[in-house]
């Protein structure tokens, strides 16, 4: 067997391949109805999915300027994603939360991410997928500044 030189190949595999992942997402979003949204627009859909977030907590979620979230957000608002409502516990703050439509687009977004990730169990077979998988949650988790919900995009 031929000794490979050590390197960084799988690190620029795995970038790739999410690469290629959110690019076929985008594809199929857009047939679906929904080809205005971008690939950082899920940060903040997903930042939204646990209950909805502050325009402060999503610029802290993307490492943003809160004039930049707040022109991020009214983007998502007028196209019927998201909508600003009164903040439960401070009177003055709004809260933003998903639309019918962003949650749509969140469904979709599973089914086709679950689509590739059947596609690739096909290539590859059930058990690579499932050491893959934790392979993977032990690569993440070792890195010493590793959060979770903390997936956000590389600016």
């Amino acid at each position: 067997m031929a000794h490979e030189a050590p390197g960084y190949e799988l690190t620029i595999l795995f970038a790739t391949a999410f690469r290629l992942a959110v690019d076929e997402l985008h594809d199929e979003l857009a047939k679906a109805g929904f080809d205005d949204v971008r690939p950082s627009h899920g940060f903040i859909f997903q930042k939204l999915s646990h209950g909805g977030a502050t325009g402060n907590e999503i610029a802290d979620h993307l490492g943003i300027t809160k004039q930049a979230a707040s022109l991020t957000i009214d983007y998502l608002e007028e196209r019927g994603y998201v909508s600003r409502e009164p903040h439960p516990s401070d009177r003055r703050g709004k809260l933003v939360v998903l639309t019918e439509r962003g949650w749509r687009c969140i469904r979709t977004t599973e089914a086709v991410f679950s689509s590739i990730e059947r596609r690739w169990e096909q290539m590859v077979g059930e058990e690579a997928i499932r050491s893959l998988r934790h392979d993977m949650r032990e690569l993440v988790h070792s890195f010493p500044n590793a959060k979770p919900g903390a997936f956000r995009p590389v600016w």
